[in-house]
Order: structure tokens, then sequence, then C-alpha cells
């Protein structure tokens, strides 16, 4: 029986852990999947070792508050490495933490395969050179990255995006917007504010105060707050009345949330890929705590942040990081989309050719036959 060892730690990990657990599992029924994960991993088949929930913060500074769970985690991953033996040891993502786990798996003898590696060609690229002792594959999402990792002598393969299979509504938009007694007719905004409870604390707050803001210029205006479900209810309990009504809460509605609005206002990350796969226009905002923020800058090597952007290779969403995310901003910006068709109708064909870029469906797929494709040379080496 083919064992595979798993290991996210984030919301979109874990969404992603379980499409990629999904296929592997259709692609061979006999297959032992375990790892770090979430409800997502588990739902799909997975055997979860360890939830990640608590361990995703944002920032270098807030790291260190998770550092003892992080560890004990860690010791939980290894240690089924050392007793479970699995042929292969997939990491998606969250490199802070899978770094350490994957240089230690390696030593074990396991194979290691890198799916959705760290963003290192915009920030602290000496990571590579991690990469490059460890990882013995590595399945990129975007396609600028697979030129990166070959010229760095990396195996690597780009897969596509998995979000272009995912980011799909569940229910027509007029039906959503009933069910959470909006006006079809009349604007939607949708308010983003992150996944993480550190950055959901300091971002939310800038994003209820743009809101009062908006609605001053569009008294119709509605709004509504995509809520990462494993999120606590005390985080989003002071929004304000605007317009005589609180802002609807949508928990794990993102997709829904999005398609049905005719703006939204994201935390930057991968729900500005989703949000581009949808087509909606955006404002893309960012805060962190001012220490993590002024040791991160001098690590990062692009002049944009918001994924969006870096793969249109210029501007096409305004990004309002740090000082400059403030509720006039936020609100300026919002309000040009809602009131210049042709600067929405403008950034719709922008964010299309983004989403072209990300390839076709079928990503976790083709990560699903690529990890097994390795997980046979391995169980094949053993014997």
């Amino acid at each position: 029986m083919p064992k595979i060892l798993i290991s996210c730690g984030e919301p979109s990990g874990d969404l992603y852990a379980g499409a990629l657990t999904a296929e592997l599992l259709r692609l061979d029924p006999t297959v032992e999947v375990m790892g770090l994960g979430g409800e997502h991993f588990r739902a799909a088949g997975g055997q979860l070792l360890d939830d990640y929930r608590g361990l995703a913060v944002t920032g270098l500074v807030e790291a260190l508050r998770v550092l003892p769970r992080s560890f004990g985690t860690y010791r939980r991953l290894i240690g089924a490495a050392r007793a479970r033996r699995p042929d292969v040891f997939v990491a998606i993502d969250f490199p802070d933490f899978n770094f350490r786990v994957a240089r230690r798996v390696k030593r074990l003898g396991i194979p290691v395969i890198y799916y959705i590696p760290p963003q290192l060609w915009a920030w602290r690229p000496g990571r590579m050179r991690d990469l490059q002792g460890f990882a013995d594959r590595v399945l990129v999402i975007f396609p600028f990255e697979e030129d990166l990792y070959r010229r760095a002598r990396i195996p690597v393969e780009f897969v596509g995006h998995p979000l272009i299979d995912l980011a799909r509504a569940s229910m027509p938009r007029h039906d959503f917007l009933r069910g959470l007694g909006f006006d079809p007719a009349a604007p939607v905004v949708a308010l983003l504010p992150g996944s993480r409870p550190n950055e959901v604390a300091r971002i939310l707050p800038v994003l209820w105060a743009a809101a009062s803001r908006i609605a001053e210029t569009i008294p119709r205006v509605q709004f509504v707050v995509a809520r990462a479900p494993h999120l606590d209810d005390r985080l989003f309990q002071d929004g304000p009345s605007i317009g005589g009504r609180k802002p609807a809460i949508a928990a794990a509605h993102t997709d829904n949330v999005v398609a049905s609005a005719d703006a939204v206002v994201t935390a930057s990350g991968t729900a500005t890929v989703q949000t581009a796969i949808h087509g909606v226009p955006m404002v893309v905002v960012y805060r962190l705590s001012p220490l993590t923020y002024a040791i991160g800058r001098r690590l990062v090597r692009v002049s944009t942040y918001a994924m969006v952007n870096l793969i249109a290779g210029h501007t096409i969403v305004p990004e309002l990081i740090q000082e400059a995310c403030t509720p006039e901003a936020i609100a300026a910006e919002t309000i040009r989309y809602l009131t210049d068709p042709s600067h929405a109708v403008r950034t719709r064909a922008a964010l299309a050719e983004v989403r072209d870029r990300l390839g076709s469906g079928g990503a976790s797929l083709r990560a699903a036959s690529a990890i097994l494709e390795m997980t046979r040379g391995a169980s094949a080496a053993r014997r």
C-alpha cells in the first residue's frame, strides 16, 4: 500500500490538500494519505495527524507566539515519518514550518515533493539553496516559476493553479443575495479581511471604517464579509451599522460572496487570485505590525505585493499596504469601481488575462499523478 505524508498549515493549503487527496485516492484507492491539515484534507479521505488551526499567523514577530504548538506538531509529523515510513513527503506552501520538516524527513531517506513552494522570487531568495538541498521535485502553480526552478537545477513541473477548478460559486447570484436579505439590484461590496486571526484583527476595523465612508457616497450599497469558518465569532461582532443595518457575515461561502459582488476589498494573498478567477474588480489591502513590516520589507525583492499584479506584470488593481491602508484610500478606490463603469470594465478585462495565464483546469489531478509517479519509484527502490 503506497503511503504519502502531507503537511499544510493554512486554510488555502488545506483546501489544496483536500483537492489533492481526493485525486490521489481516485487514481489509486489503495493509497494511504496522512498528515497535517484541516477539514478539507480530512473530508477528502486524509488521516489527520494534527490540525493546522492555531499554527497559521502572519509576520515574523507573530510567529514567535505559536512556537510551542509548532514544535509539538513538528515532533508529531517526524514521529509519523519514522514509524510509518511514507514513500514520499509532500509539503504544501507554509514554508517556515515545512522547510524544517522537509529537511528532517529527507535525512530519514524519504523523497520530498514541494507542491506550491514559497514565493522565493519575491522575497528571501536565499531559501532557494535550502530547497536545492532537500527537494526532489517541485510542483509550481504559476507559469513563470517553472523557469526559475529549472535554472536552479531543481526538477520542476508547472501543474496549473488548483483554484481554477475550486473557485466556483455554488448558487446563482440572485439566490445568494436574496438569502442574505439583500436587494440584487443594489451594489454589493465584498470585504475579505483574511483567514488568520491576527490579520483579521488588524485589517477588519479599517474595512469597517472604509465601508461607512463608501455608504456616505453610495447610500444603497450593501456589504458582505467573507468569514473563514474556523475563525472566532468575536473577531466579527463589532461591525458597525451602515445605512441602518449591519453588514452580512457569510461563513464558508467565499466564492459565493466574491461572485455576487460588484467590487471586492481583500487582504493580500490567495483571495486575490480567487477574486481574479471570478473576474471581480478588487482593492488589495494589508497591514502588519510595524516591527514585522520593518523587518519584512528588507527581504522583499518585488515592487508590488498583490499576486494578480505580479502575474499581470504591471499594476491592474490598487494595492494599499501598511500606511497606505486607510479607510479614506480604500473608500476612494472602491467608489471608483462602483461609479466609473469604464474603469470597472477595463479591470475585468485585465483580470480575465490573469485568469488565462493560470492555465487550464486539472491542476490537482496533474499534481496527484506526479506524486504517485514518485511514490511508485520510491517503493520500487526499496524492494
